[in-house]
């Protein structure tokens, strides 16, 4: 992997500026206007994202007439945030040597000495600009060397940094020392934001553009042509995020526009109906244009109002009570033969194929520098048992339940390498973090049976688009010795359940998702006998420093923990020394209005939730018919209720209403954190982005 680097702070449309990086010698690069995987992304010719300055190969024969230098980074540059893993060539590194981004000097813990001329560290926070790299052995000021201008601060970055190429993830550009104004225009890929919002001089939300799968700079230009580049800031993968489409704008006064795009190609729906209001005779309807957008512009739009979009072969969507001028919308297509255009089934999206991989090597310290050392902290195996190692992405559920890989990819301690034990995986692409396992493994049982001992992690590692983002090295340092414990205070069981809680207990890894553990789920059955502990988790220190533990509690039904339940997620703690008390369950719902196993008119929904759970911010409906294949979703800002919503048989199916027959109600009570109805996002709808939930289904006929 090589990242090319263009100016932090101002990159000028016809311009680059060229870091002058020295050891002895001056070696610069010039730029090569290269186009890659931007190629058809933006019809502006004057601003040239790939091109830069090409990075530093230095070749491990450095010149011998000085035993210390620094004489290049790999990437070059990378978020003022810090946490980025950079690998510094040059001369006369050691386990005694300490690394300067400026005026800071980088956390020793984080360094990995790979040999006299190659050091791995990660870069601490900074401010935007290029920063003289500095080395020195220990406290010996005449070994001190410096590389002006050998890495920079990129001046923004984007939250979140990557999303599907259909586009509509909404994301904030944060930018350091930026004096951004309403006239600033933001861009993805050279193409500017379907909506944006400038937030303050440093921030700008932005809806992402319809995109192609790779690494696309974000530019921002405060308008005076000079815009800020940053290359390979935002990835188009596939990815189910869900920060995208929901409710936007000021409160509604006469004015609503609604956007209306397909959830997996992200082109516009034409001719989709918008019905605004409850009743639909007396509704104001309207269809979308070519674009995909309909404006209603009438003196009765004051206050909120109930908004749905239906549209054909597609699912239908309800807001109830939007309060802002603004719904985005992303409807799935069904996927129906009666909506096959042509003989061709319905677009669907699919994986765009733009991955990379990832080569490396996991490192055991010891007492002889660059040299592999044995898995210290991994006991001998017994008979029938043998010492392996595996790899994994940080996983973006920290529900998950640990996966152990196929045998056959297991680092084995014969495995070859110049410091460690060599490694290699398949990758999207994107900045990703990584974690590794390490312990004992059962070689007569199927399948076989691992004991993790020992875990290390690394963060900032960029994938492109087809290549192999190399030399990345994984210090196995922490220990699974912890304990947690958690104390669980269940939802009271229902006629139905629940019956058992699903305990889980994961690694969070910064923004980039979370370490799963083999000792990470326990399911005692209810009522519990005590406390539950998890036994096998990793100190917050060394290369997890800055990590914490995340944990969550399922109240749930049956062995395949089912519904009904209740879900509590995301508590947060960096020490296992006290209890972790897991409250605040939401109550179990029922659904009130249709009667369960009745006939429902499809206008009407009420529903109630067990006495003695927390607050809910938001309730949804996830109303399935046709087996499966066509989901009506209605989302309410509030817990207990009755509401009513248009009658879409005046749209039968597939021109967007349901069609008659059984029908499964699923119905969601949710606490969303720092939840804000108009400014809902899809994320806010779905157990992805709830902060505790509970869940049941209901069967009725339509």
């Amino acid at each position: 992997m090589r990242d090319l680097q263009a100016s932090p702070r101002k990159l000028f449309l016809r311009g680059f500026l060229l870091f002058a990086l020295t050891a002895s010698a001056c070696i610069a690069g010039a730029p090569e206007g290269i186009r890659r995987q931007t190629d058809g992304d933006g019809d502006d010719p004057l601003i040239n994202f790939d091109g830069g300055v090409p990075p530093i190969d230095a070749a491990p024969d450095i010149p011998n007439a000085d035993p210390y230098a620094v004489i290049g980074a790999d990437p070059t540059h990378g978020p003022f945030t810090g946490g980025q893993r950079v690998l510094l060539r040059g001369n006369g590194f050691a386990a005694a040597t300490r690394v300067w981004f400026g005026e800071v000097e980088a956390d020793a813990s984080t360094m990995v000495p790979i040999d006299p001329t190659r050091l791995q560290i990660v870069a601490p926070k900074g401010s935007a600009g290029p920063v003289t790299l500095t080395v020195q052995k220990g406290d010996d000021e005449s070994t001190r060397r410096s590389l002006p201008g050998g890495y920079a601060y990129d001046a923004l970055y984007a939250a979140p940094s990557s999303g599907p190429v259909s586009g509509g993830t909404v994301i904030e550009i944060v930018g350091d020392g930026t004096s951004w104004g309403l006239g600033a225009i933001a861009k993805i890929g050279g193409k500017p934001c379907t909506t944006q919002t400038v937030n303050g001089p440093t921030s700008i939300t932005c809806t992402v553009p319809k995109g192609t799968p790779g690494a696309k700079p974000v530019s921002v230009d405060a308008g005076d042509g000079q815009p800020i580049v940053v290359l390979d800031a935002y990835t188009y993968e596939d990815s189910t995020n869900g920060f995208k489409g929901g409710l936007s704008g000021d409160p509604i006064a006469g004015k609503l526009k609604v956007l209306v795009y397909n959830n997996f190609t992200g082109d516009p729906v034409p001719g989709a109906h918008v019905i605004v209001g409850s009743d639909l005779p007396s509704a104001l309807v309207k269809q979308v244009d070519s674009t995909g957008v309909t404006l209603f512009d009438d003196a009765s739009l004051s206050g909120p109002r109930t908004v749905t979009i239906a549209a054909k072969c597609h699912g239908p969507i309800t807001f109830v009570d939007v309060p802002v001028d603004t719904v985005t919308v992303y409807l799935d297509p069904v996927l129906s033969p009666v909506c096959v255009a042509d003989g061709d089934p319905p677009p669907v999206g699919g994986k765009p194929g733009a991955g990379g991989g990832i080569r490396g090597e996991l490192v055991w310290t010891g007492s002889v520098e660059f040299k592999k050392s044995p898995w210290i902290n991994v006991p001998a195996p017994a008979p029938g048992e043998r010492q392996a190692a595996y790899v994994f992405h940080a996983n973006q559920d920290p529900t998950a339940t640990f996966q152990l890989p196929h045998p056959s990819t297991a680092i084995l301690p014969d495995a070859p390498g110049e410091i460690g034990y060599a490694f290699q995986l398949g990758s999207g692409a994107g900045n990703r973090a990584l974690y590794a396992l390490a312990g004992v493994e059962t070689t007569n049982t199927v399948p076989p049976k691992f004991t993790a001992y020992a875990m290390g992690m690394v963060q900032g590692v960029s994938v492109q688009p087809g290549q192999y983002a190399d030399q990345i090295y994984i210090v196995m340092d922490r220990t699974l010795d912890q304990a947690l414990t958690m104390d669980v205070e269940p939802p009271a069981p229902g006629p139905k359940g629940p019956d058992r809680v699903r305990a889980t207990v994961s690694v969070m890894l910064g923004n980039d998702g979370y370490a799963i553990l083999p000792s990470g789920v326990k399911t005692p059955l209810l009522p519990l006998a005590g406390p539950i502990p998890f036994v096998g988790l990793p100190a917050l220190d060394g290369s997890l420093f800055g990590a914490t533990y995340i944990s969550t509690a399922r109240a749930v039904t049956g062995p395949q923990a089912s519904a009904p339940m209740s879900v509590v997620g995301r508590l947060l703690s960096t020490s296992t020394a006290q209890n972790l008390v897991v409250d605040g369950f939401v109550g179990v719902p029922t659904l009130n209005t249709p009667a369960s196993g009745a006939a429902w008119d499809g206008r009407h929904l009420a529903t109630t939730f067990g006495a003695g759970g927390s607050a809910i911010d938001l309730s949804v409906y996830d109303i399935a018919s046709g087996g499966g294949l066509i989901r009506w979703t209605v989302v309410v800002p509030k817990g207990s209720h009755a509401v009513e919503i248009p009658d879409l048989s005046g749209f039968p199916f597939p021109e967007g209403g349901l069609p008659g027959g059984p029908v499964t109600i699923g119905v969601y009570g949710a606490r969303v954190d720092k939840f804000s109805y108009g400014a809902l996002r899809y994320r806010d709808i779905r157990p992805s982005g709830m902060s505790a939930y509970a869940l049941d289904y209901f069967n009725v006929f339509l």
